[in-house]
């Protein structure tokens, strides 16, 4: 049986990671969070623009 990963996003910066504190920013993390956007060139990104991404990575959409 494969062991389901958890997923947790910070509720600053809405980077998603493996970890209950963000590893961008140390802002405090949660499991409520819903959509999610792969960053892999945030100075061409439009949407990496809009939100106010300023690294590559993964992004929550929305962060409660």
């Amino acid at each position: 049986m494969a062991v389901r990963q958890i997923y947790y996003a910070c509720k600053s910066c809405n980077f998603v990671s493996e970890m209950t504190v963000c590893p961008r920013c140390a802002g405090e993390t949660t499991k409520d969070w819903q959509g999610m956007v792969a960053i892999v060139d945030y100075e061409k990104s439009e949407i990496a623009k809009k939100m106010g991404i300023t690294a590559n990575g993964t992004y929550a959409l929305k962060v409660r």
